[in-house]
Protein backbone atom coordinates (compact mmCIF):
# COMPACT_ATOMS: atom_id res chain seq x y z
CA UNK A 1 0.00 0.00 0.00
CA UNK A 2 1.12 3.60 -1.44
CA UNK A 3 0.34 6.63 0.64
CA UNK A 4 0.87 9.91 -0.31
CA UNK A 5 0.31 12.60 2.69
CA UNK A 6 0.46 16.02 1.59
CA UNK A 7 -0.72 17.89 5.00
CA UNK A 8 -1.74 22.28 4.77
CA UNK A 9 -0.11 23.07 7.82
CA UNK A 10 2.79 24.26 10.04
CA UNK A 11 4.17 24.20 13.19
CA UNK A 12 4.30 27.84 13.45
CA UNK A 13 1.69 29.55 15.36
CA UNK A 14 1.61 32.95 13.15
CA UNK A 15 0.74 31.95 9.85
CA UNK A 16 -2.25 32.53 7.21
CA UNK A 17 -2.77 28.72 5.76
CA UNK A 18 -5.82 26.59 5.65
CA UNK A 19 -5.91 23.68 8.48
CA UNK A 20 -6.82 20.69 6.46
CA UNK A 21 -4.83 17.26 5.61
CA UNK A 22 -5.01 16.07 2.41
CA UNK A 23 -3.74 11.82 2.22
CA UNK A 24 -4.01 9.56 -0.88
CA UNK A 25 -3.44 5.62 -0.62
CA UNK A 26 -3.52 3.35 -3.58
CA UNK A 27 -4.69 0.15 -2.03
CA UNK A 28 -2.18 -3.11 -2.83
CA UNK A 29 -2.66 -6.13 -5.40
CA UNK A 30 -3.40 -7.97 -2.88
CA UNK A 31 -5.86 -5.90 -0.75
CA UNK A 32 -8.62 -7.84 1.10
CA UNK A 33 -12.11 -6.46 0.13
CA UNK A 34 -13.18 -4.20 3.31
CA UNK A 35 -15.15 -1.03 4.37
CA UNK A 36 -13.14 2.21 3.51
CA UNK A 37 -13.65 3.91 7.11
CA UNK A 38 -12.17 0.57 8.09
CA UNK A 39 -9.62 1.04 5.94
CA UNK A 40 -8.44 4.56 7.05
CA UNK A 41 -8.88 4.10 10.12
CA UNK A 42 -6.14 1.42 10.01
CA UNK A 43 -3.74 4.01 8.16
CA UNK A 44 -4.48 7.42 9.31
CA UNK A 45 -3.19 8.36 12.92
CA UNK A 46 -5.57 10.25 15.81
CA UNK A 47 -8.48 9.70 13.79
CA UNK A 48 -11.59 8.26 14.72
CA UNK A 49 -14.69 6.16 12.72
CA UNK A 50 -16.63 9.09 13.36
CA UNK A 51 -14.72 11.75 11.96
CA UNK A 52 -14.01 9.67 8.85
CA UNK A 53 -17.83 9.26 8.72
CA UNK A 54 -18.86 12.79 8.57
CA UNK A 55 -16.39 13.33 6.05
CA UNK A 56 -17.73 10.83 3.68
CA UNK A 57 -21.19 12.46 4.38
CA UNK A 58 -19.33 15.40 3.20
CA UNK A 59 -18.41 14.11 0.15
CA UNK A 60 -14.64 14.23 1.44
CA UNK A 61 -13.24 10.40 0.13
CA UNK A 62 -12.89 10.15 -2.77
CA UNK A 63 -12.16 6.48 -4.90
CA UNK A 64 -10.74 7.52 -8.44
CA UNK A 65 -12.15 10.85 -8.40
CA UNK A 66 -15.94 9.96 -6.51
CA UNK A 67 -17.20 10.40 -3.52
CA UNK A 68 -18.27 7.63 -2.01
CA UNK A 69 -20.05 6.32 1.30
CA UNK A 70 -18.85 5.14 4.40
CA UNK A 71 -19.29 1.42 3.41
CA UNK A 72 -18.07 1.45 0.32
CA UNK A 73 -15.48 -1.77 -0.29
CA UNK A 74 -12.19 -0.75 -0.78
CA UNK A 75 -10.84 -3.10 -4.06
CA UNK A 76 -7.12 -4.08 -5.10
CA UNK A 77 -5.27 -0.85 -6.80
CA UNK A 78 -7.89 1.51 -5.45
CA UNK A 79 -6.73 4.81 -5.84
CA UNK A 80 -8.13 6.81 -2.51
CA UNK A 81 -8.27 10.25 -1.13
CA UNK A 82 -9.56 12.56 1.86
CA UNK A 83 -9.40 15.95 3.12
CA UNK A 84 -10.05 16.40 6.72
CA UNK A 85 -9.91 19.24 9.34
CA UNK A 86 -7.00 18.64 10.87
CA UNK A 87 -6.79 17.70 14.86
CA UNK A 88 -5.63 20.74 16.86
CA UNK A 89 -2.88 20.19 19.37
CA UNK A 90 -3.69 19.04 22.63
CA UNK A 91 -2.88 22.55 24.58
CA UNK A 92 -5.35 22.87 27.15
CA UNK A 93 -7.33 25.49 25.95
CA UNK A 94 -7.91 28.64 28.65
CA UNK A 95 -11.11 30.34 28.15
CA UNK A 96 -10.60 33.91 28.41
CA UNK A 97 -12.96 36.83 28.34
CA UNK A 98 -11.45 38.83 25.74
CA UNK A 99 -13.72 41.03 23.32
CA UNK A 100 -14.42 39.79 20.00
CA UNK A 101 -16.07 41.16 16.72
CA UNK A 102 -18.95 38.69 15.63
CA UNK A 103 -20.16 39.33 11.92
CA UNK A 104 -22.06 36.60 12.26
CA UNK A 105 -22.93 33.77 14.26
CA UNK A 106 -25.64 30.68 14.59
CA UNK A 107 -25.49 27.05 15.42
CA UNK A 108 -22.88 25.65 13.39
CA UNK A 109 -20.27 28.52 12.80
CA UNK A 110 -19.03 31.67 13.67
CA UNK A 111 -17.56 34.68 11.56
CA UNK A 112 -15.07 36.57 13.53
CA UNK A 113 -13.44 40.52 12.21
CA UNK A 114 -9.82 39.38 13.57
CA UNK A 115 -7.98 42.03 15.07
CA UNK A 116 -4.22 43.26 14.61
CA UNK A 117 -1.53 42.31 17.30
CA UNK A 118 -3.63 39.16 17.66
CA UNK A 119 -2.00 35.73 17.40
CA UNK A 120 -4.77 33.11 16.36
CA UNK A 121 -4.17 29.64 18.09
CA UNK A 122 -2.11 29.37 21.37
CA UNK A 123 1.32 27.79 20.61
CA UNK A 124 4.65 28.24 21.90
CA UNK A 125 5.45 32.14 23.18
CA UNK A 126 1.67 32.32 22.56
CA UNK A 127 -0.31 30.15 25.68
CA UNK A 128 -3.07 33.02 26.34
CA UNK A 129 -4.66 36.22 25.07
CA UNK A 130 -5.15 34.28 21.65
CA UNK A 131 -8.29 34.01 19.30
CA UNK A 132 -9.25 30.61 20.52
CA UNK A 133 -8.60 31.59 23.78
CA UNK A 134 -11.68 34.18 23.54
CA UNK A 135 -13.79 31.43 21.54
CA UNK A 136 -13.47 29.11 24.01
CA UNK A 137 -14.63 31.53 26.72
CA UNK A 138 -17.54 32.48 24.06
CA UNK A 139 -19.04 29.30 23.33
CA UNK A 140 -18.86 27.86 26.63
CA UNK A 141 -20.90 30.77 27.52
CA UNK A 142 -23.74 30.11 25.13
CA UNK A 143 -27.08 28.95 26.30
CA UNK A 144 -26.86 25.84 24.48
CA UNK A 145 -24.96 23.57 22.44
CA UNK A 146 -25.50 21.31 19.70
CA UNK A 147 -25.64 17.88 19.88
CA UNK A 148 -22.20 17.49 17.67
CA UNK A 149 -20.55 20.49 19.09
CA UNK A 150 -16.71 20.02 18.30
CA UNK A 151 -15.42 21.18 21.71
CA UNK A 152 -13.42 23.35 20.55
CA UNK A 153 -12.99 26.09 18.04
CA UNK A 154 -12.76 24.60 14.68
CA UNK A 155 -10.09 26.52 12.51
CA UNK A 156 -9.63 25.83 8.95
CA UNK A 157 -7.53 28.87 8.18
CA UNK A 158 -5.49 31.57 10.39
CA UNK A 159 -4.26 34.71 9.60
CA UNK A 160 -1.12 36.41 10.77
CA UNK A 161 -0.70 37.57 13.42
CA UNK A 162 -0.82 41.29 12.74
CA UNK A 163 -3.07 40.89 9.79
CA UNK A 164 -6.89 41.99 10.71
CA UNK A 165 -10.04 40.72 8.99
CA UNK A 166 -12.50 37.55 8.75
CA UNK A 167 -12.05 34.14 9.89
CA UNK A 168 -14.90 31.31 10.06
CA UNK A 169 -15.16 29.17 12.82
CA UNK A 170 -16.69 26.03 12.60
CA UNK A 171 -18.43 25.10 16.03
CA UNK A 172 -19.51 21.09 14.69
CA UNK A 173 -17.73 18.34 13.40
CA UNK A 174 -19.74 18.33 10.12
CA UNK A 175 -19.30 21.97 9.47
CA UNK A 176 -15.44 21.69 10.25
CA UNK A 177 -15.36 18.82 7.55
CA UNK A 178 -17.30 20.89 5.12
CA UNK A 179 -15.55 23.90 5.63
CA UNK A 180 -12.26 21.99 5.21
CA UNK A 181 -13.15 20.24 1.78
CA UNK A 182 -14.33 24.09 0.54
CA UNK A 183 -10.98 25.37 1.19
CA UNK A 184 -9.29 22.42 -0.29
CA UNK A 185 -11.68 22.81 -3.11
CA UNK A 186 -10.71 26.56 -3.24
CA UNK A 187 -14.72 27.11 -3.76
CA UNK A 188 -14.15 29.92 -1.06
CA UNK A 189 -14.26 33.57 -1.92
CA UNK A 190 -10.91 35.61 0.28
CA UNK A 191 -10.26 38.94 -0.80
CA UNK A 192 -7.36 41.41 0.95
CA UNK A 193 -6.85 45.14 0.88
CA UNK A 194 -2.99 45.32 1.07
CA UNK A 195 -0.79 48.78 0.58
CA UNK A 196 2.78 47.62 -0.90
CA UNK A 197 6.04 49.94 -1.51
CA UNK A 198 6.19 51.17 -5.35
CA UNK A 199 4.05 51.67 -7.84
CA UNK A 200 2.45 48.69 -9.46
CA UNK A 201 2.86 48.81 -13.02
CA UNK A 202 -0.07 46.78 -14.44
CA UNK A 203 -3.74 47.11 -13.32
CA UNK A 204 -4.00 43.38 -12.50
CA UNK A 205 -1.99 40.65 -12.42
CA UNK A 206 -1.19 36.55 -11.49
CA UNK A 207 1.29 35.80 -9.45
CA UNK A 208 2.30 32.07 -9.52
CA UNK A 209 4.95 30.35 -7.87
CA UNK A 210 5.37 27.85 -5.07
CA UNK A 211 6.10 28.82 -1.50
CA UNK A 212 8.52 27.29 0.69
CA UNK A 213 10.15 27.70 3.92
CA UNK A 214 13.30 30.31 2.88
CA UNK A 215 16.85 28.06 2.53
CA UNK A 216 18.46 30.86 5.04
CA UNK A 217 15.37 31.88 7.46
CA UNK A 218 13.02 29.26 8.25
CA UNK A 219 10.87 32.01 9.93
CA UNK A 220 10.26 33.26 6.16
CA UNK A 221 8.59 31.75 3.14
CA UNK A 222 10.03 32.17 -0.09
CA UNK A 223 9.08 32.04 -3.71
CA UNK A 224 10.89 29.03 -5.85
CA UNK A 225 9.93 29.65 -9.63
CA UNK A 226 11.45 26.43 -10.58
CA UNK A 227 11.66 22.96 -9.47
CA UNK A 228 9.76 20.74 -6.70
CA UNK A 229 10.69 22.67 -3.57
CA UNK A 230 7.52 24.41 -2.28
CA UNK A 231 3.41 23.94 -2.71
CA UNK A 232 1.83 25.36 -5.80
CA UNK A 233 0.73 28.99 -4.87
CA UNK A 234 -1.57 31.71 -6.80
CA UNK A 235 -2.11 35.49 -6.24
CA UNK A 236 -4.64 37.56 -8.14
CA UNK A 237 -3.94 41.04 -7.74
CA UNK A 238 -5.83 44.56 -9.19
CA UNK A 239 -4.61 48.13 -8.46
CA UNK A 240 -7.50 50.11 -6.26
CA UNK A 241 -5.68 53.71 -5.66
CA UNK A 242 -1.95 54.79 -6.37
CA UNK A 243 -0.24 57.19 -4.27
CA UNK A 244 3.25 57.32 -6.26
CA UNK A 245 5.73 56.17 -3.77
CA UNK A 246 2.98 52.87 -2.75
CA UNK A 247 -0.50 51.37 -3.88
CA UNK A 248 -3.32 50.05 -2.34
CA UNK A 249 -3.71 46.57 -4.11
CA UNK A 250 -6.62 43.85 -4.00
CA UNK A 251 -5.41 40.74 -3.40
CA UNK A 252 -7.36 37.36 -4.48
CA UNK A 253 -6.28 34.26 -3.27
CA UNK A 254 -6.65 30.83 -5.30
CA UNK A 255 -4.68 28.86 -2.53
CA UNK A 256 -3.63 29.66 1.09
CA UNK A 257 -0.02 29.11 2.08
CA UNK A 258 2.00 30.74 4.61
CA UNK A 259 2.52 34.09 4.29
CA UNK A 260 1.83 34.04 0.68
CA UNK A 261 0.28 37.62 -0.32
CA UNK A 262 3.46 38.87 1.51
CA UNK A 263 6.27 36.76 0.39
CA UNK A 264 4.14 37.07 -2.90
CA UNK A 265 4.18 40.73 -3.38
CA UNK A 266 8.05 40.80 -2.41
CA UNK A 267 8.60 38.33 -4.99
CA UNK A 268 7.47 40.81 -7.76
CA UNK A 269 9.33 43.94 -5.81
CA UNK A 270 6.39 45.34 -4.32
CA UNK A 271 6.97 43.82 0.05
CA UNK A 272 3.63 45.17 2.04
CA UNK A 273 4.49 48.44 3.40
CA UNK A 274 5.37 48.23 7.07
CA UNK A 275 6.15 44.38 6.92
CA UNK A 276 9.11 44.03 9.27
CA UNK A 277 9.95 40.53 7.95
CA UNK A 278 9.38 40.84 4.26
CA UNK A 279 11.72 44.21 4.46
CA UNK A 280 8.85 46.58 3.97
CA UNK A 281 9.43 48.51 7.42
CA UNK A 282 12.07 50.95 5.53
CA UNK A 283 11.35 53.47 2.41
CA UNK A 284 11.97 51.70 0.01
CA UNK A 285 10.50 54.42 -3.16
CA UNK A 286 10.36 57.92 -2.56
CA UNK A 287 12.30 60.74 -1.82
CA UNK A 288 15.28 61.88 0.76
CA UNK A 289 13.85 64.89 2.24
CA UNK A 290 13.79 64.77 6.07
CA UNK A 291 9.97 65.53 5.99
CA UNK A 292 9.33 62.91 4.01
CA UNK A 293 11.19 60.39 6.05
CA UNK A 294 8.90 61.64 9.15
CA UNK A 295 6.03 61.34 6.80
CA UNK A 296 6.97 57.74 6.79
CA UNK A 297 7.62 56.95 10.38
CA UNK A 298 4.84 58.38 11.26
CA UNK A 299 2.68 56.32 8.96
CA UNK A 300 4.44 53.02 10.44
CA UNK A 301 3.88 54.04 14.10
CA UNK A 302 0.47 53.90 13.40
CA UNK A 303 0.61 50.25 12.42
CA UNK A 304 1.47 47.01 14.37
CA UNK A 305 2.88 45.61 11.65
CA UNK A 306 2.22 44.99 8.01
CA UNK A 307 -0.80 46.78 6.29
CA UNK A 308 -3.12 43.51 5.46
CA UNK A 309 -6.69 43.56 6.05
CA UNK A 310 -8.73 40.38 4.80
CA UNK A 311 -11.62 42.47 3.79
CA UNK A 312 -13.75 39.91 2.33
CA UNK A 313 -14.99 36.06 2.65
CA UNK A 314 -17.64 33.92 1.05
CA UNK A 315 -18.12 30.24 1.90
CA UNK A 316 -21.41 27.70 1.57
CA UNK A 317 -23.23 27.36 4.82
CA UNK A 318 -21.87 24.00 5.88
CA UNK A 319 -26.23 23.14 6.80
CA UNK A 320 -28.20 25.69 4.29
CA UNK A 321 -25.69 24.98 1.64
CA UNK A 322 -26.89 28.78 0.99
CA UNK A 323 -23.79 30.91 -0.25
CA UNK A 324 -22.55 33.12 2.50
CA UNK A 325 -20.77 35.64 1.76
CA UNK A 326 -18.73 39.08 4.48
CA UNK A 327 -17.60 41.93 4.28
CA UNK A 328 -15.70 44.04 6.27
CA UNK A 329 -14.37 47.51 6.90
CA UNK A 330 -10.81 48.55 6.83
CA UNK A 331 -9.40 49.10 10.65
CA UNK A 332 -9.24 52.49 11.67
CA UNK A 333 -5.00 52.28 11.82
CA UNK A 334 -4.85 51.23 8.03
CA UNK A 335 -7.72 53.95 6.91
CA UNK A 336 -5.53 57.01 8.54
CA UNK A 337 -2.21 55.74 6.88
CA UNK A 338 -4.24 55.72 3.42
CA UNK A 339 -5.53 59.09 4.26
CA UNK A 340 -2.50 60.51 4.91
CA UNK A 341 -1.31 59.22 1.43
CA UNK A 342 -3.79 60.51 0.03
CA UNK A 343 -3.20 63.70 1.39
CA UNK A 344 0.66 63.41 0.73
CA UNK A 345 -0.20 62.84 -3.24
CA UNK A 346 -2.40 65.81 -2.92
CA UNK A 347 -0.01 68.19 -2.13
CA UNK A 348 2.58 66.91 -4.39
CA UNK A 349 0.22 67.70 -7.44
Amino acid sequence: MKEDKSQDLDNENDQGEELYEHHKFIADKGQEVVRIDKFLMDRIPNTSRNKIQVAAKNGSILVGGKSVKQNYKVKPEDEISIVLPYPVRELELIPQDLPLDIHYEDDTLIVVNKQSNMVVHPGYGNYSGTLVNALVYHFENLPAKQDDYYGRPGLVHRLDKHTTGLMVVAKTEHALTHLAKQFYDRTTERKYHALVWGDVENDKGRIEGNLGRSLTNRKLMTVFPDGDHGKHAVTNYRVLERYGYVTLVECQLETGRTHQIRAHMKYIGHPLFNDLEYGGDKILKGTTFSKYKQFIENSFALLDGQALHAKTLGFEHPKTKKYMRFDSEIPEPFQKVLERWRTYLSGRN
